[in-house]
């Protein structure tokens, strides 16, 4: 009980009777009656004392208990646990060495338990951990600016790469989770939870979403390839599509202009002038006409075909 020497010597003769039978205690006034309720109120008083201090000797194991319960996952009510620790010290109905002794086996099943889920619990850590990094990784193949010389970038991207390593791997640390906790739940029959919930079924429920993403994936993929390749199709069908052709009237010829008009036909007032002036210098004229009137991008024609359409015009033109 911790009690100071201070308060027990104050009952020393009170105590010195404790095994002495009624005819050997020889000291006059030691079973006085003042003295017994003397005596009575201290026991009470100790007997309180007694209950205080067990209840925080109780509350000691149970919170060295408790930690040995969240550092395994095991999923307790403390509350309940500790209502209960008061009710048993309060009723007097259980020793409180028994209850200490109870206390003590609780710790070391306790114990032995966290020791049987150390192997499956440093995996689960692993595979949370493995998690947490697919979580930032899809955050970050989503950020378009992750290429960007920003302050960190580096860092980012060698996080990246590590986290892709470590994704990769996650199948298999999966499966190996799966078949340790069967194997754990087979040799002890009973479910293996992690605080609270079925590991099997988290571990279950997690390669579901894992295989709706990677379906999701897949299908943005390929409609993403869907879609360039109707992109590529339309760029091709229309750099094969011809020009539209140029209008005739509109293209310019290119030759002398001095003597013909404006879209490179020769002008008649060449061939009337030259029938004016007599045909002595008609043949001149009419070649002269010819040499100036014959237009780079025209169809050329032979000499006598020239001269004997340039004759008949002069015979046409001098008859009266």
């Amino acid at each position: 009980m911790d009690t100071p020497m201070e308060e027990r010597k104050l009952f020393d003769h009170v105590t010195c009777n404790m095994l002495a039978s009624v005819d050997e205690v020889a000291v006059p006034g030691a079973l006085a009656l003042d003295l017994i309720e003397q005596a009575e109120v201290e026991v009470e008083r100790l007997d309180q004392l007694k209950a205080s201090r067990m209840k925080e000797i109780a509350f000691r194991k149970q919170a060295e208990l408790e930690e040995i319960y969240v550092h395994a996952h095991i999923e307790i009510d403390p509350e309940a646990a500790r209502e209960k620790i008061m009710t048993l010290i309060d009723s007097g109905n259980v020793e409180p060495t028994e209850l200490l002794a109870d206390m003590d086996n609780q710790i070391s099943r306790a114990k032995e338990e966290a020791l049987s889920r150390k192997e499956i619990l440093d995996k689960v850590e692993k595979w949370m951990s493995a998690c947490e990094e697919e979580s930032w990784l899809e955050d970050y193949n989503r950020d378009e600016n992750r290429y960007n010389a920003s302050r960190g970038a580096h860092l980012n991207l060698k996080r990246a790469e590590k986290a892709r390593i470590l994704v990769n791997k996650i199948p298999a640390l999966v499966d190996t989770l799966v078949a340790k906790t069967r194997a754990w739940e087979e040799d002890r029959g009973i479910q293996f939870a992690y605080d609270g919930v079925p590991l099997l079924a988290m571990l279950d429920e997690y390669a579901m979403l894992r295989q709706e993403r990677e379906e999701e994936k897949r299908r943005m993929r390929d409609q993403k390839k869907f879609h360039e390749q109707q992109n590529t199709e339309q760029d091709a069908i229309f750099s094969a599509r011809p020009s539209p052709a140029r209008p005739v009237g509109t293209k310019k010829v290119v030759g002398p202009r001095a003597n013909g008009s404006a879209n490179g036909t020769p002008s008649r007032r060449l061939s009337l002038n030259s029938n004016q002036n007599g045909s002595s210098s008609a043949t001149k004229g009419g070649r002269r006409d010819n040499r100036l009137s014959a237009p780079v991008n025209y169809v050329s024609i032979s000499k006598d075909d020239a001269a004997s359409h340039f004759s008949g015009t002069d015979t046409v033109s001098a008859s009266p």
